[in-house]
Order: structure tokens, then C-alpha cells, then sequence
């Protein structure tokens, strides 16, 4: 399929068609100095819009892409739209309804500069191509999945509630579609890898990408977090700020342009915000040249330091955007002294690094390198596309799944033989209390104790039979009361966890790792899978319809074995708080976080 791709900025605009399969544009459209004369450039054709502003500019200009498109007798089949604040509703792409531009224009003051020109451009684009589906793919959709704990501010709850004060993230798109890349690249499911995602360019952001989720991200509310940027400060001791508002008698406006349009290289360096020229005049021996190098590789390398603590480790590093694909003086500088993590550059292929769409990634690191280092050449364009062709694709279908049964998991631990004989003495088989509903698993008569750094929690039931490894599973009530910080993880991905001591009838038994607040999933054979449209790892949605009020679980993994049987399991903290009853259901109708999962046409 042809998509459409507009890309509504604050001063200026592009616009692409992409071919989704192969990402060819055979018609690539830019519009510059909107607010002044805007100049329109179609392929290598130029003329000047007589009117300024958005919208005029883009009446002019989209009439003229679609006689382009007749000219190569192209067809598009859709126009996806990036939509920069999504707010905490759109967790993925969707299709653009009056419901949708309503949402859009009520998180607007979260990007101001930004979701109202966006909605300008969407606008515009269904008067002239109303026959086509719009579809919206927003910035900060990707990062939804972030824990409470790195999202939320340390404000007053009032506040935060009011103002929906929160970190978002931005360059959501960009993020997903390298750490994708990387994947590929390495030859390894996304959902077995953490991966630190660099975007570098004049907005500049990282995110940590664990198992195919994001659960860190240096920006927040707004693009100023985080990094040093062109013009952005990144991150700044709000007190300098008051500091600064209180000596300078600035105002809020005043203060903002200082931060947005004044700060980073440019306030840096004193001569501008491009990297080249920062580069070049430091070689020169400019000394504020010199010191924003330092700063911005700095402050990255502090952040991808953090992050691989974030997530326990990292598998690979990836930079991307303007700096990241093009500047092997920053990637150096960025990736030193990261043999800690196992990380180790290689110089040669770093100064050697040149992407292209032949060649969209490259390895940097030594071969023995634990930690792969890439250079990704970053497509948002093309991610854009493919997402409004997976919406597209399901517009014309409707959800005839069956029903998921739910069921809550209690608090519970798997043992070794060798941790069994240690707690209850040697020899020691673990006997049968009652068969669970997964094939050939049991509950035990046998019970624990949980000793914790802060207090212990007792008679915890053993479930068998015996594993390869130990795996305690708790809710976030029992990780509080224990004092531990128990990760969300996959049932058996225990690696980098927290250990615990365990006290039986016959001894005690100490658990390096294992402690784990176990990812909602769903159990299913193959056969259940081929029914659902879904692999073995996939991420869904659950929509469930009994208790009090409807509701939907959103990040479910699927683990699929011909040893299970269809159900999906939440902790009992999830169930309390939905208030679901005993025996409820749900619906699968989400895969792959964008798709609504269909497997019936509606006939017209």
C-alpha cells in the first residue's frame, strides 16, 4: 500500500507518500517558513503559497501533491498523521474520528506548539482526501508502557491528578522502530533483548527498551527533559530557575524561550545549534565548542549508564537520528568506558559507519563485544506507514473471539529439588494438595516462609512439581511489605532479580535470584493461538466486561505450549482493584499493540 505520511511541525511541514513494504517515496513534499512566505517543494519542484500560515499553506500545497499523484498514476490508500501528545489516552496508533480530534485538542496544552497544528493538518488533509482512512500515530503511544515508578513526579498528588503532571516521553515512534530494527538485526526476538534506544538530533532522547517494552524515556511532560539538545537545556536544577527568574526579573514567557530556543549546544557552544559547526570550531580550539561536546556526551553516557541499572543490563545500544547516525566524534565519546557493561567500541568501524536505506544498520562494536553497539538509520515515516496499513488492513472486520477465562494468582513459589531437600530435609518429594488448572501443576501441602528485609510474610504455598530454577512470585502488596524491589517480569526470566531467604520444617534456603512480580499473561496451545491470531511472546490487550465496570488489561504476554491450557493470570492486587468476581472472562481483541485483532469480515 501508498500511505500518506504528514508531519505537521510548528514552522514547517513534510509530507511523504511510502510505499509500506519496501519504504520507496516517490513523492516527498516540504513546506518551510510557514508563518512568513511559505515555500512549497514538491520532489524538485518549487513554488511559493500566497497566503501564511498552516492551513492556507497546506490548501495550497496538498492539491497540488495529489496531482502529482496523478501524474504517476500512484493510488494511496490511507494518510497516517504524526500527532505529537497523545496524553495518557492513545497507548497506540488509531483511526482518526471525531471522538479521536476531540481527545487530541483536550491534551493540546501539553504541546501547545504542536497537537493544534496537527490537528490543522488532519483537518485539511480529510477535505481533500475524505475518501481515505486518517490514521493518527502519536509520539508519546510507545512509552505507555513505562511502570508507575518512572513516570510519576514527585509533586502533590492533587496536582498531578488536576494537570495530569506525568513523564510521557516523546520520539516514541523512532524508539520502537530501531529497537525493532535492532532485533532484527541480531537475529533475536525483540522480547528477549534490553536495549537502550539513542535518538540524537536536534531533539535528542533515550529510551530503555526492555522485552519489547519501554519502561524508561529521558523526556517527560514536555521534549525539555533529559538530554542537552540543539536549543533545549535538558536537565536543570528547578531552582536554578527560580534562581534565574528572581535575579533577572523574567517572566514565565520569558523563561520559556530561554529554556526551548536559547539553552543546549547553541547556549553552550555561543555559535548556534549544529553539531558540525560545534565540532569544527572545537578543533579549531574553541573552549565553549569544546565544553558542549563534553556536556551533551556526558550527560548521553550518564543516561545509558542509568538505564542499563534500569533494566537489570543491556544486550545492545543503539544511536539513531541526525547526531547519532552521522557523528562518530559523539558515538566515541558516548560509548567509552562502557566496558563495564561489556560494551567495547570499535574505532575503526566507528569512523567507518555509513547508513543508507541498503544499509540501515551497522555494528561498531569488537566482535567479542557482550554489548552489540549499532548505528540505526531511523525511518518514523516508514513506521508511520506501517502502522495506518495494519489499521487499514482490519477496518472492514469485527471481533468474534471466544472468551478468555481469568484467573487470580495467589502469592507462590516454584522450588528445585535442591532448595526442597534443603527446606525440608533430604530426600524430600514434594507431595500433591490439589491440582492447579494448568496441565500436570499442582499445589502443595508444602508451605514457606519469606524472610524480607522488612518483615516476613508466612505460609507461602510451594507449587509443583520441582524446576530448573527457584522463582517466588509476589504481588506489589507483598513486595512493599517485604521491603524489596521485585521486577515485573516473565514467568523463568529471573535473571538480574532480587534474591530472598526462605525458612522450612527441616533448614533454611537462600535465593540469589527469583523474586519477581510476574507479568499478566495468558496461557495457550497452539491450536488457541492460531484461533487468536497470536505468536508465542506476543503483547495484547484483554478486555474484560464483569465486575462493577468494563475495563481493559492492557500489556498482556502471551506465552503459548502445547502443555497449557487456555487462561490468563493477574496477581490478586489487579483483581482487588478491578473488583472482578470469581470465573470472569475476557476478550482478546488487541496484538502487536496497534491491530484490533479481527477474525470475521462484515459482509455490506
Amino acid at each position: 500500500m501508498y500511505i500518506l505520511i504528514i508531519n505537521c511541525g510548528s514552522s514547517s511541514v513534510k509530507a511523504a507518500v511510502i510505499n509500506s513494504q519496501n519504504g520507496n517515496r516517490p513523492i516527498e513534499l516540504q513546506i518551510e517558513r510557514v508563518h512568513q512566505q511559505p515555500i512549497v517543494s514538491i520532489n524538485d519542484q518549487q513554488s511559493q503559497c500566497p497566503e501564511a500560515g498552516h492551513e492556507a499553506a497546506l490548501k495550497y500545497a496538498l492539491p497540488l501533491l495529489q496531482k502529482k499523484l496523478k501524474e504517476l498514476d500512484i493510488a494511496i490508500h490511507g494518510v497516517g498523521h504524526r500527532v505529537v501528545h497523545g496524553g495518557k489516552q492513545f497507548d497506540r496508533p488509531v483511526i482518526i474520528t471525531p471522538e479521536v480530534e476531540q481527545t487530541i485538542q483536550q491534551v493540546s496544552n501539553l504541546a501547545p506548539l504542536h497537537n493544534p497544528v496537527n490537528l490543522i493538518g488532519i483537518h485539511v488533509a480529510q477535505s481533500i482526501f475524505g475518501d481515505l482512512q486518517h490514521i493518527a500515530v502519536f509520539d508519546t503511544s510507545f512509552h505507555q508502557t513505562m511502570p508507575k515508578r518512572a513516570y510519576t513526579y514527585a509533586l502533590p498528588k492533587d496536582l498531578r491528578e488536576k494537570h495530569d503532571l506525568r513523564r510521557y516521553g516523546f520520539h516514541g515512534t523512532s524508539h520502537h522502530y530501531v529497537a525493532d530494527l535492532a532485533a532484527k538485526y541480531l537475529q533475536t526476538d525483540l522480547k528477549s533483548l534490553r536495549i537502550i534506544t539513542c535518538h540524537l538530533g536536534n531533539g535528542a532522547s533515550v529510551a530503555a527498551v526492555e522485552y519489547g517494552r519501554s519502561v524508561e524515556t529521558s523526556m517527560g511532560l514536555t521534549p525539555l527533559e533529559g538530554l542537552v539538545m540543539g536549543t533545549r537545556s535538558g536537565d536543570v536544577d528547578p531552582g536554578v530557575l527560580i534562581h534565574i527568574a528572581k535575579e533577572e526579573n523574567i517572566s514565565i514567557e520569558e523563561l520559556d524561550v530561554l529554556l526551548n530556543k536559547k539553552s543546549g549546544l547553541a547556549g553552550l557552544s555561543d555559535v548556534g545549534n549544529d553539531l558540525r559547526d560545534i565540532i569544527d570550531k572545537a578543533a579549531d580550539g574553541n573552549e565553549d565548542c569544546r565544553l558542549a561536546i563534553q556536556v551533551f556526551a556526558h550527560r548521553l553516557r550518564k543516561y545509558i549508564g542509568a538505564y542499563a541499572a534500569v533494566m537489570g543490563g543491556v544486550d545492545a545500544i543503539v544511536f539513531t537520528g541526525g547526531i547519532g547516525e552521522h557523528s562518530s566524534v559523539i558515538r566515541h565519546r558516548a560509548a567509552q568506558r562502557l566496558d563495564f557493561l561489556g560494551a567495547l567500541i570499535n574505532e575503526d568501524k566507528n569512523h567507518d559507519v555509513r547508513l543508507s536505506a541498503a544499509v540501515p544498520v551497522v555494528d561498531f562494536s569488537m566482535n567479542h563485544s557482550r554489548v552489540k553497539l549499532l548505528a540505526i538509520q531511523t525511518n518514523e515515516e516508514l513506521a508511520i506507514a506501517k502502522d495506518a496499513v495494519r489499521l487499514i488492513e482490519h477496518k472492514n472486520e469485527v471481533n468474534t473471539l471466544p472468551t478468555i477465562p481469568i484467573a487470580v494468582s495467589a502469592r507462590h513459589i516454584h522450588l528445585t529439588q535442591e532448595a526442597v531437600e534443603a527446606l525440608f530435609g533430604k530426600g524430600y518429594q514434594l507431595t500433591v494438595k490439589a491440582p492447579l488448572s494448568q496441565p500436570n501443576q499442582f499445589a502443595c501441602n508444602e508451605r514457606v516462609t519469606i524472610v524480607g528485609p522488612k518483615r516476613n510474610i508466612e505460609k507461602v504455598r510451594v507449587l509443583g512439581p520441582t524446576r530448573p530454577k527457584c522463582q517466588l512470585e509476589i504481588s506489589r502488596t507483598d513486595e512493599f511489605a517485604l521491603g524489596i524491589d521485585a521486577p515485573v517480569r516473565a514467568s523463568g526470566k529471573v535473571e538480574n532479580t532480587p534474591g530472598i531467604k526462605l525458612i522450612g520444617p527441616a533448614g533454611e534456603y537462600m535465593l540469589q535470584e527469583g523474586v519477581i512480580c510476574a507479568w499478566r499473561h495468558i496461557h495457550m496451545t497452539p491450536d488457541d493461538a492460531r484461533i487468536f491470531g497470536v505468536e508465542d511472546k506476543d503483547i495484547v490487550d484483554v478486555q474484560v466486561s464483569a465486575g462493577s465496570r468494563p475495563l481493559t488489561f492492557g500489556n498482556v504476554l502471551v506465552r503459548v505450549s502445547p502443555k497449557y491450557k487456555l487462561e490468563m493470570h493477574i496477581d490478586t492486587d489487579e483483581a482487588n482493584a478491578a473488583e472482578l468476581p470469581m470465573y470472569s472472562k475476557g476478550v482478546l481483541y488487541k496484538t502487536d499493540g496497534t491491530a484490533t485483532l479481527i477474525t470475521k469480515k462484515i459482509k455490506h
